[in-house]
């Protein structure tokens, strides 16, 4: 069994980590949620690095044999400077999938919604200039989605408005391939096809993240003794419930949540 951390600013990584436990459900999880300080997307590069840094630091020292950096923002700004300080942890980041994207797209026409710092990263920048096609990349910060989704707003009239803010232009361009550029934004994808239907393929990564994780860790013997912990900058309590609520996947019905200062 390995001890694997989940690092988001918010309830986003949940979604990574619900994943996680679909695939290999035998390691102690450890899911930190920096749920004071949460949206990353538009603070300042310096600060998003050096919290993000902070952040894993603490994981490692709980004893994580690897951390996934659950936010792409966090992983455009500070993946290198963690892969640096902590070599001997496995670090995994996510990233928007512009790559599977451009090859799904029928009319050559890609949606990217995600936080202001992912877009503007020189990450993100050189991920698109690796790309040798001629895909047209729409890009769109959604500002005001993630305080939504970390109150459990996932529909309604805001996200509605909103969505319709950001995605129909992009639909109004040709656009037929929408990225979910933020680990929040899957929470989203039941309000998204409601109201445009198979008008947008909606591309995802959580799966090919794991799929990574699990290259990189050995698979434990037994299941049996898998178990999650939730922490939050903020309150644990709030943070499990929102979590158990939104996944109700059977091992977060006895995850303990604890409430951390860093």
């Amino acid at each position: 069994m390995s001890t694997i951390g989940v690092f988001d600013s918010g309830i986003g990584g949940l979604s990574i980590l619900n994943e996680a436990l679909n695939q290999s459900p035998g390691h102690q999880y450890l899911y930190l949620a920096d749920s004071a300080n949460t949206p990353y997307g538009e603070k300042s590069t310096q600060w998003v690095s050096e919290r993000s840094l902070l952040m894993c630091s603490w994981l490692v020292q709980k004893g994580c044999d690897a951390v996934v950096v659950a936010c792409n923002t966090a992983t455009a700004q500070a993946i290198a400077m963690i892969r640096e300080r902590f070599p001997q942890v496995r670090i995994i980041g996510v990233e928007p999938g512009i790559k599977p994207a451009s090859a799904t797209s029928q009319q050559k026409i890609v949606g990217v919604l995600a936080t202001q710092n992912t877009l503007n990263s020189d990450k993100f920048k050189l991920l698109l200039a690796s790309l040798d096609n001629n895909c047209e990349f729409i890009q769109q910060a959604g500002h005001g989605l993630v305080p939504l989704i970390e109150y459990g707003t996932l529909k309604g009239p805001e996200i509605e408005s909103l969505l319709h803010q950001y995605l129909d232009p992009m639909l109004d361009q040709g656009a037929d391939t929408l990225v979910l550029g933020c680990t929040h934004y899957p929470f989203l994808q039941d309000a998204i096809e409601k109201i445009y239907g198979d008008r947008l393929q909606i591309v995802d990564t959580s799966q090919a993240v794991v799929r990574q994780l699990c290259r990189l860790i050995k698979d434990p013997e037994s299941i049996q003794n898998g178990h999650v912990d939730v922490y939050s900058t903020q309150d644990g309590n709030a943070l499990l419930g929102l979590a158990q609520k939104l996944l109700p996947h059977p091992y977060l019905r006895n995850a303990t949540a604890h409430t951390v200062s860093i």
